[in-house]
């Protein structure tokens, strides 16, 4: 427990961390028995003294074409390349070297919003012969070849991995926008990548509407232009094959439907291009940051060999297994967890289309029921709002995960409880990983089959992973310390992205200037990747993430993680969500105001909105009471569910909320807005 009495001039990454460490949960005996990696002996090859010769391990789990001839070129850092001189195809490791022993197994289960559609099930001869007509027009009508960028704005349907690895057959590099994005923002990356072609689809289902997705293409088309990039085709998937849905019309000369287009290619076969370790597979741009996209490019051999890797070990993904990763495939879990990963371990990947609590919060349990599937995996957003519209769904349903997934943001003690208990029925193994868009996969979790499992922890680095926490003047805080500070990792590793797309100064300047001290050392030691996120490490050596470093709120010199006072929130059974944002206090500097959402049967009353301060009082201490409890009935959301506590924060600062056009809720913020 760190001192009470903090310095004012204490840095804003070294935040005091007040929550208690949790007890442990030990992975069952029937999970160990059949996991990938049982044995411990794994922590020996992938450590320092074997680096970076140990991740020669993933990279032997693909086919190559030509075999590498150095692990690691680190001649130029911080720009390093991995498995130089190999060359191989992602698309084929993903597909074709499948065909021998799988051809009639399910690749890709794609499960429709509308529940009366059935689910449909694509195999891996199959997914073959889409993704090479494809490849084909891709190649023939568009001209698209090696090198090409291809920007996708593709929702969660099953040609989007088709898209995805036909461009990646030809050695085109992808980039996906994530669907929810306006067509303003797909067009300033449009422009960012110079694409000439545009590869979409009429509409698709969420939250029981079938939206009309074309008209973004439109947008996107016109802003693209205005930023000097003109997109010649945009080649457009139907919802209903055979069957245009968007009330959008057609654009003569420039749109073309791929159902029609695709007929002059059946039957046509593509030979996979071998392409070099180090050329680029996507971009993949980041969200939620100011100014121009930044856009994450990452390598075929290095990435690829990297996801294969870490699904294996980390997921346990075997070829049997029946793996659902909720996520979208416009953000990097889709691309690293749902596509590329478990496709190029020959398991069978789940595309489920809209909303999970569509029609109502136990869809997810009677998919996972029809499907037999035995991995899940998902965000803390999606488990909270699982939880609070339906806590004791998933026990009405006869499915069993011996595995389980967390991602993408801190998952509070209280809510992971749940997780395990509930979903996972004392059964899964639960591991909570940390990464991010840059790093191509995870950076910590535990190993399923061999670490105990810590609510809230992250755990410790996976094999080949070696971070480290440094205070704002580079001097590692001791695991124990009960301080946090920036958590880096001292190595590259093969999954990490090439760079930023178009521009390497930044890539230097956001990731590796902070703790470099020499920047013309050509040693690899010198350059440990900054990664933005405050942390802290346990005696155990697990690592807790607390969060982006400016989600900090100063209290009268006491600084908090907004995370550390959320999960305290959670702590109240009444409360489903919590948000806590920083309001300006004459007196204070800061004061936290915390916005919660209830669990079903629960109603606002000023009992509450005590219990909640009590709680964080008590949790935390009173220096943490919040200036304003707001029961709200639920918060401002993007379409893939976060929380939007910028909007939170112009409305308890009484300020201009900005574009809430895009929300998946609008209608929330007028209704908070005028809340007593």
């Amino acid at each position: 427990m760190a001192d009470k009495k903090i310095d004012s001039e204490v840095s804003e990454a070294q935040i005091a961390v007040h929550w208690k460490e949790e007890g442990y949960f030990k992975p069952s005996e029937k999970f160990k028995s059949q996991a990938n990696v049982k044995d411990n002996s794994i922590f020996k090859r992938f450590s320092m003294e074997n680096f970076p010769e140990c991740y020669k391990e993933y990279a032997d789990m693909l086919d190559w074409y030509e075999p590498y001839t150095k692990v690691l070129d680190s001649s130029n850092p911080p720009f390093f390349k991995w498995f130089t001189g190999g060359k191989l195809n992602a698309s084929y490791n993903c597909i074709d070297r499948h065909l021998e022993k799988h051809r009639n197994k399910t690749a890709i289960h794609f499960v429709p919003e509308p529940e009366e559609e059935a689910i449909q099930h694509m195999t891996y001869q199959e997914l073959y012969i889409k993704v090479n007509e494809f490849s084909a027009l891709l190649r023939d009508f568009c001209g698209v070849k090696a090198g090409d960028t291809v920007t996708l704005h593709m929702p969660m349907i099953p040609e989007i991995a088709v898209a995805m690895l036909a461009c990646a057959r030809l050695g085109a590099i992808h980039s996906q926008v994530f669907s929810g994005f306006s067509g303003k923002a797909c067009g300033e990356r449009v422009a960012d990548a110079k694409s000439k072609v545009l590869i979409t689809a009429d509409s698709y289902y969420r939250g029981g509407t079938l939206i009309d997705h074309k008209e973004k293409a439109d947008i996107a088309y016109d802003e693209a232009l205005k930023e000097g990039q003109k997109i010649e085709k945009i080649l457009i998937f139907e919802r209903y094959p055979g069957k245009y849905s968007a009330k959008t019309p057609l654009v003569e000369g420039r749109d073309y439907l791929v159902n029609d287009v695709i007929k002059k290619y059946y039957h046509a076969k593509v030979d996979p291009v071998a392409l070099a370790s180090e050329d680029s597979l996507f971009i993949m741009y980041t969200s939620g940051s100011t100014g121009k996209p930044k856009g994450a490019q990452h390598s075929i051999g290095g990435y690829l060999a990297y996801v294969t890797g870490t699904s294996k070990y980390v997921q346990d993904i075997h070829p049997e297994d029946v793996y659902w990763c909720m996520a979208d495939i416009g953000w990097i879990t889709g691309h690293s967890y749902i596509i590329y990963g478990p496709l190029a371990l020959a398991a069978s990947s789940v595309i489920y289309e809209g909303v999970p609590t569509h029609p109502d919060a136990s869809r997810p349990w009677r998919v996972a029921e029809e499907l037999d599937v035995n991995i899940f995996h998902t965000s803390p957003t999606a488990i909270r709002a699982l939880r609070r519209i339906g806590p004791d769904e998933p026990t009405k349903y006869n499915y069993h995960f011996k595995h389980m997934t967390t991602v993408g943001e801190p998952i509070e003690p209280e809510v992971w409880r749940w997780y395990y208990n509930i979903v996972g029925k004392k059964e899964a193994s639960v591991v909570d990983t940390w990464w991010q868009t840059e790093t191509g996969g995870f950076l910590c979790s535990t190993l399923p089959g061999i670490h105990d499992m810590k609510p809230g922890s992250a755990g410790p680095g996976v094999p080949g992973i070696y971070p480290i926490i440094f205070d704002e003047e580079g001097n590692p805080l001791p695991a124990g310390s009960g301080k946090a500070g920036n958590i880096c990792i001292q190595n590259p590793w093969p999954g990490r992205m090439l760079t930023i797309w178009g521009d390497d100064a930044r890539f230097v300047r956001q990731y590796y200037q902070r703790y470099n001290k020499d920047p013309k050392s050509k040693d690899w030691h010198d350059w440990p990747y900054f990664a933005g996120d405050g942390a802290v490490e346990a005696a155990d050596g697990y690592f807790r993430i607390l969060g982006r470093i400016d989600d900090v709120i100063n209290v009268a010199g006491h600084r908090l993680g907004t995370k550390e006072l959320e999960s305290a929130a959670l702590m109240c059974q009444e409360v489903g969500e919590a948000a806590v944002v920083p309001v300006s206090d004459p007196i204070k500097g800061k004061i936290p105001h915390i916005f919660v959402s209830l669990k079903p049967g629960y109603t606002a009353s000023t009992e509450l909105q005590k219990k909640v301060t009590d709680t964080l009082a008590k949790e935390i201490g009173p220096f943490a009471k919040p200036g304003k409890v707001w029961i709200v009935s639920d918060m401002p959301k993007t379409r893939s569910g976060k929380i939007m506590r910028r909007i939170l924060s112009a409305i308890a600062n009484k300020q201009d909320v900005g574009d809430i056009t895009t929300l998946a809720n609008p209608q929330v913020v007028e209704e908070i807005i005028n809340m007593p």
